[in-house]
């Protein structure tokens, strides 16, 4: 056994401690996160945020969804987190189909909002089927299956009244049957904004999709002033804001933020805003 003398012994035993904390720190650093690719959804000011990818494990971010997709939470911005396993929870944005009521027919659904997945069961009245004596229809991505119609068995080449709309109506007064070709016209109440193609058309007994009238966000002194915030480009004490427009705030004077920054520049979704708090 060879004696070396204490210092060297201890430089050895400094050096050999160094070694596995940098180990230990290099494995570490090597779990990072990609960029989350969120189908019908995106993290919140993608844009700016996507040049910093890969992250560090314990950096999190929140997501939204588009139009018509919700989280597994339901909630308007839901939070992710950089873990060992990955992003958790994973970003997932999942299609949300109203079922309005049933023409020709009856579902313990109507007036029910579903996801993707929900099938819902439709009776049709006697003299009436859904299309391929289906039982039923299902939220998949794309929306509904097949409407929920139930067309007469015997006159398939015509069609129905048309189909209701949530916030607007026909500017027209609607008629008992149409012919195949027929088309008619949609208008939406005021302060909601119309989705899709405003005329629809019977094709062999089935109407084309109709449009939807999106809700817009009031932002009233009240709710500011339940927040403890404020405008922040504006001195208005109510503002409209249209489905789909961005809108940021500010704490009051003598207030801090007690939300996460990114919670003060919010999306109006249908008449729905995820509010920020100061206190």
């Amino acid at each position: 056994c060879i004696n070396m003398p204490l210092g060297i012994s201890n430089m050895l035993l400094l050096i050999n401690v160094l070694l596995t904390f940098w180990v230990s720190c290099a494995h570490g650093q090597g779990r990072t996160c990609d960029f989350p690719e969120i189908k019908h959804g995106s993290i919140y000011d993608e844009n700016r945020y996507k040049q910093s990818f890969p992250v560090a494990m314990g950096k999190y971010f929140y997501y939204s969804c588009d139009y018509s997709f919700v989280s597994p939470s339901q909630s308007l911005w839901t939070l992710i987190m950089c873990t060992e396993e990955g992003w958790s929870p994973a970003p997932k944005c999942l299609r949300q189909c109203f079922f309005p009521w049933v023409e020709n027919g009856h579902s313990a659904s109507s007036g029910q909002t579903h996801r993707e997945g929900d099938t819902v069961q439709i009776v049709c009245d006697s003299g009436y089927s859904l299309p391929n004596n289906q039982s039923g229809i299902t939220c998949a991505e794309s929306g509904w299956s097949s409407p929920p119609r139930c067309s007469h068995i015997h006159s398939r080449g015509k069609c129905g009244r048309p189909p209701p709309i949530d916030n607007g109506d026909l500017t027209s007064f609607p008629l008992p049957t149409y012919a195949t070709g027929s088309s008619v016209e949609y208008q939406c109440q005021s302060l909601h904004v119309l989705q899709g193609n405003r005329n629809i058309i019977c094709r062999n007994g089935q109407w084309s999709e109709p449009p939807r009238c999106l809700d817009a966000c009031v932002i009233s002194e009240e709710m500011m002033e339940k927040h403890k915030i404020e405008l922040r480009w504006s001195y208005d004490k109510k503002l409209y804001s249209e489905t789909g427009d961005t809108v940021e705030f500010t704490c009051k004077h003598g207030y801090r933020k007690k939300t996460p920054p990114e919670t003060f520049r919010t999306t109006c979704r249908e008449g729905k805003m995820a509010y920020p708090t100061c206190g």
